[in-house]
């Protein structure tokens, strides 16, 4: 067995990690933690429907991929996700299928997968907190 010098190792985990010697912002665990959250619930309760890609099946179920309802005010999503109540941006009839109320979902839990669908797909929206998920459910 060889034994690579700790000196190598060293360069070469500099190098993967960009040669970064700044300590990661404050929350940046949580961070992680939270995205890991929002695509393992993502891949439990909606990859079913709008597929690994997010693009959803056409006519079927709708996309996530540059939806202006996941990138707009995230209070109608999170009433759509917890409540099934309809955004006023997604018309009636367009779909055949009818959104699943995910009702078990707890504030923080929904803020996590809506940062995950607002920041995966090609989309690039500021993400939800809990508290704006527990002020939007109580409306």
């Amino acid at each position: 067995m060889h034994r690579r010098p700790a000196w190598l190792i060293t360069a070469v985990l500099a190098g993967v990690t960009g040669c970064s010697s700044q300590t990661p912002p404050a929350g940046s665990a949580a961070a992680a933690s939270d995205a890991e959250a929002g695509a393992r619930i993502y891949r439990g309760s909606c990859v079913a429907c709008h597929q690994p890609s997010g693009l959803g099946l056409a006519g079927v179920y709708p996309s996530l991929a540059a939806s202006p309802v996941v990138l707009g005010d995230p209070a109608p999503l999170a009433r759509w996700v917890i409540k099934g109540e309809r955004p006023p941006g997604m018309p009636a009839g367009r779909f055949p299928t009818v959104m699943p109320q995910f009702g078990w979902m707890k504030a923080p839990d929904a803020a996590a997968l809506l940062t995950y669908l607002r920041s995966n797909f090609g989309n690039a929206a500021p993400p939800v907190t809990a508290a704006a998920v527990a002020q939007a459910i109580d409306e």
